[in-house]
């Protein structure tokens, strides 16, 4: 019984999720159908319609009501304000740090006085 619901509730939030898309796929299986039913342009085959003006009608149907959806969420959000008065920041506390000395760096053998003369920095041409 829970396998069941758990599939039926999935299939409806996929359905909810790929709503557009069931449409289309509707369409595409029942054109012939959809074509002699709600075609407006039955009068003009040359156009080739084939119901897409009824498809369209219906992908903006459910377009406005998803568009509609997170506003009616947005109008019940509702904003409190917290009083103020008893909070205030106190100020920052520093702690003495005692003196570090750290040990000079090993001088490498090759940075000898003869390299350093090969590094110099870029002539500024003005």
């Amino acid at each position: 019984m829970t396998r069941f619901l758990a599939f039926f509730l999935t299939a409806l939030m996929l359905l909810q999720t790929l709503g557009q898309e069931v449409l289309v796929l509707d369409y595409q299986l029942n054109k012939a159908k959809i074509t002699a039913q709600f075609c407006v342009n039955k009068a003009r085959p040359q156009l080739h319609c084939n119901g897409k003006c009824h498809l369209a009608k219906q992908l903006c149907k459910t377009e406005g009501s998803d568009k509609k959806a997170p506003t009616e969420a947005q109008a019940k959000v509702k904003y409190e304000v917290l009083p103020m008065a008893g909070f205030e920041l106190a100020a920052p506390q520093r702690w003495p740090l005692p003196a570090r000395r750290f040990a000079s760096l090993p001088v490498a053998h090759c940075a000898s006085g003869t390299a350093l003369g090969v590094f110099h920095p870029p002539l500024l041409l003005v």
